[in-house]
């Protein structure tokens, strides 16, 4: 398969992270066989969607929503603007509320993301994720999958974690259910290897989003 090249606009992406983006969409030889099939069919969910031109809503569920669901959903949606995919819109949400974890937006602010917090010492501050100075940020925040603003009908659910594909046998209203999972970077909270941890979920997360968004 030829690949697939970014949109004229991934252009106007911050610096920093255009140059990440483009050593993630380069390894795509990293992911593993046996993971692409099932990132192939969310692919294809967004892709029929798209010929319906209808929005492709996907919402990433892990148990607490602090860090692999909001990790999936951010890198989802910059994959989505970095190859032009413009009927992508992406949610996270939880079994459970909690707060978007500091070292996972560390870990992304690493990456080259501007992201701010409204009332940072808020229990469950509100993150803007911004891919540009001309782009609209993503509001990131802890809360529970059917919560709003997420949909709660029309979306493909993206189970992060066994966690959570266990504690929600029965996601509502849910199109498609699609179990794609990582390992929890929280193995390594206060530890020497904390950063590394988060950076490595940080880039496999990004690599196989942009993955799953060049198949579309």
């Amino acid at each position: 398969m030829p690949v697939k090249q970014p949109a004229p606009s991934a252009n106007s992406l911050y610096p920093e992270l255009r140059r990440y983006l483009d050593d993630r969409a380069a390894s795509f030889d990293t992911i593993p066989s046996d993971r692409k099939p099932d990132l192939a069919k969310v692919a294809d969910y967004i892709r029929r969607r798209g010929t319906k031109s209808e929005p492709a809503k996907l919402t990433f569920i892990c148990t607490h929503n602090s860090r692999r669901s909001h990790l999936s959903q951010i890198w989802a949606q910059v994959a989505a603007e970095y190859y032009g995919q413009d009927n992508v819109v992406t949610f996270s949400g939880g079994a459970e509320a909690t707060a978007f974890n500091p070292r996972a937006v560390a870990a992304l602010q690493r990456c080259g993301l501007q992201i701010t917090a409204d009332e940072p010492q808020s229990t469950n501050p509100h993150y803007s994720v911004s891919t540009s100075d001309n782009s609209t940020p993503q509001v990131c925040f802890s809360k529970v999958y059917d919560a709003a603003p997420n949909p709660t009908e029309g979306y493909c659910a993206v189970m992060t974690c066994s966690e959570a594909d266990d504690a929600c046998p029965l996601v509502m209203g849910c199109d498609l259910r699609m179990p794609i999972r990582y390992e929890d970077p929280k193995v390594a909270d206060d530890t020497d290897l904390e950063s590394q941890r988060y950076d490595e979920r940080a880039a496999q997360i990004c690599c196989e989003m942009l993955y799953m968004m060049s198949l579309v």
